[in-house]
């Protein structure tokens, strides 16, 4: 599953950013895949880049400077909300957007603004979760496109995780 091996790979590359530094090398993950990676750190902001043998690519900006979150068309920043991450994976059968945020609004609050929009833009909500003060909402729209929002409470208000992809044909 090459997914999970860029993607896994990717996080290796996350931990040499937070080095501060910049790099690029290769990396061969457990399955004997080669990822190459390129890595540009600076005081806490961290741009790393992979891509895949077959050509799949992941892009994760993190640190203050990930304002520039590329959200699919029908979807924006919460309002107030602040980024803490962005990962954006292109890959021959399909591409995503993760945007990791950080608002003063409750999970509710959050949860409910994503659905709108996630209908918005055609999507059926399949599944909603509610546990320990954690919410999620999940769910699927034409032409393979799918969506899922959690937010969960921190000491800073709440940490919410959007993700949009859709397969490509």
């Amino acid at each position: 599953m090459r997914k999970v091996s860029v993607i896994s790979a990717a996080t290796g590359a996350l931990l040499l950013a937070a080095c501060g530094s910049s790099d690029e090398g290769t990396i061969v993950t457990e399955d004997g895949e080669t990822v190459e990676y390129d890595v540009d750190g600076d005081g806490g902001d961290a741009q790393i880049t992979m891509r895949g043998e077959d050509g799949e690519e992941v892009v994760i900006n993190s640190g203050s400077g990930a304002s520039g979150a590329d959200l699919p068309d029908g979807y924006s920043l919460y309002p107030g909300a602040s980024v803490v991450s962005t990962a954006t994976i292109n890959q021959a059968d399909g591409q995503g957007t993760m945007v990791m945020m950080q608002s003063d609004a409750s999970p509710e609050d959050m949860v409910s603004f994503y659905r709108n929009q996630a209908e918005g833009a055609g999507i059926t909500i399949q599944m909603e979760m509610t546990t320990n003060g954690n919410a999620m909402i999940a769910g699927e729209g034409e032409g393979g496109t799918s969506f899922s929002f959690n937010a969960t409470p921190s000491d800073d208000g709440t940490l919410g995780q959007l993700m949009v992809g859709r397969e490509l044909n």
